[in-house]
C-alpha cells in the first residue's frame, strides 16, 4: 500500500480525448503525473504542467500507477509491461480487445499482487449510482427488465471506425451499458446483437446503430440500443430498470443542456474525479473499489459474444462458449 501522506506517482500512456479528464482527476487528489504519447502532446502537458516522457518503459519505471488511455489494441502489451514491474494499473475501457486478453491482464495482476482497475466510469455517474443503490436496497423488487441507450455524433479519429483498432461501436461505446446491465442484473446466459449497417472487412462509417439483447442467468432481460449518428447529434443516454415493485429511470436529455455535448457525455457532478478517487483510496487502503478486474473481463466477454452474434446473423451466443 502507498502511504497516506505520500503523493501517488501516476504515469499516463496516451493523450487522446479522455486524457484531460484523467489528468484533472489525478491532480485533484494531489498525484504527481507524467505523460507519454506517440504524438508528444505539448499543449496538453503545458495545460496541466506535466512532464512528457518519451519512452513508455521509462514512464512505467517512474510511476506507482500506470493509466492506460491508448487505443484498445495496445492495452494488453502496456498492462503486462506495467504489471511485470509491480505497478498498479488503471485501464480505460475496454480492458482488452478480447476476453482472452482481458483475462491474461487480470490473471497477471492477481499473480503479481497489484491492483487492476478497468475504467468503467458510468458506475460513477451520480444518477446511475443512485439507481444501483436503490436496486440493491430492494426499491424495485426483483429486477425483470432493463432498457438502456447511448447515442451521439461519434468520434472523429478514423481508427475508431476500424474494428481491428477501435473495436467498433459495441466494444467502444455500448460496453458502458453492458457493464451497467451486468452491475444491475448479474451474469448473462445469452447475447443477441445486430448492427446496421454491418461492417465490411472490419470497417464501417457513420451513421451506424446497434442493438444488444441480454438474457441474464437470474431471468432478467436487457435491451441496449446505441449509435454514432453523425455530426451535430447531441450525446444522450437513457436507462430504465423495471422490477416487480417499481421502475427507476434516467434520461440525460431531461437534466442536461440541449446543445451538442460532443462525443463525450454530459456529466452530473464529476464522475471522472469520483472514479480516480475511488481507485486511489483502494490502492492506499487495500480495500475494494466500485469496479473490479473481474468486472472488466465480464464486460469484454459479453462484447465478444455480441460480435459473434452479429457475425451469425443475430443468433443467440453464450459468453465464453466459443
Amino acid at each position: 500500500m502507498v502511504g497516506q501522506d505520500t503523493p501517488l506517482r501516476v504515469g499516463l500512456i496516451g493523450a487522446g480525448g479522455i486524457a484531460a479528464s484523467h489528468l484533472d482527476a489525478w491532480q485533484a487528489i494531489g498525484a504527481e503525473c507524467l505523460l507519454t504519447s506517440r504524438t508528444r502532446p505539448a499543449a496538453l502537458a503545458e495545460r496541466f504542467g506535466v512532464e512528457i516522457v518519451d519512452d513508455p518503459d521509462d514512464l512505467i519505471d517512474r510511476a506507482d500507477v500506470v493509466g492506460i488511455l491508448s487505443p484498445t489494441p495496445t492495452h494488453l502489451d502496456y498492462a503486462l509491461r506495467a504489471i511485470a514491474r509491480g505497478r498498479h494499473v488503471v485501464c480505460e475501457k475496454p480492458l482488452a480487445g478480447s476476453a482472452g486478453d482481458a483475462r491474461r491482464i487480470a490473471d497477471a495482476a492477481a499473480s503479481a499482487g497489484v491492483r487492476l482497475f478497468p475504467a468503467h466510469v458510468v458506475r460513477y455517474f451520480d444518477a446511475y449510482r443512485r439507481i444501483k443503490d436503490d436496486v440493491d436496497a430492494g426499491g424495485v423488487g426483483t429486477v425483470r427488465a432493463l432498457r438502456l441507450s447511448r447515442t451521439g455524433s461519434g468520434p472523429t479519429a478514423p481508427w475508431f471506425f476500424d474494428e481491428h483498432a477501435g473495436g467498433g461501436l459495441i466494444r467502444d461505446l455500448l460496453i458502458h451499458d453492458i457493464d451497467q446491465a451486468l452491475w444491475l442484473a448479474g451474469p448473462v446466459a445469452t447475447v443477441t446483437a445486430r448492427q446496421d449497417p454491418p461492417s465490411i472487412e472490419g470497417r464501417f462509417t457513420t451513421p451506424v446503430t446497434a442493438t444488444v439483447e441480454l438474457v441474464h442467468t437470474g431471468g432478467a432481460v436487457t435491451r441496449i440500443d446505441g449509435g454514432w449518428l453523425g455530426e451535430a447529434t447531441p450525446f444522450r443516454t437513457t436507462i430504465d430498470v423495471a422490477g416487480t415493485d417499481g421502475v427507476r429511470a434516467y434520461d440525460t436529455a431531461a437534466s442536461a443542456p440541449s446543445a451538442d455535448a460532443g462525443y463525450l457525455p454530459p456529466t452530473d457532478g464529476d464522475p471522472y474525479r469520483a472514479q480516480i478517487a475511488d481507485f486511489a483510496e483502494a490502492i492506499r487502503t487495500g480495500g475494494p473499489a466500485r469496479v473490479t478486474a473481474a468486472d472488466g473481463v465480464a464486460a469484454v466477454a459479453v462484447v465478444d459474444a455480441a460480435y459473434a452474434s452479429v457475425a451469425a446473423g443475430g443468433s443467440a451466443v453464450s459468453p465464453g462458449a466459443r
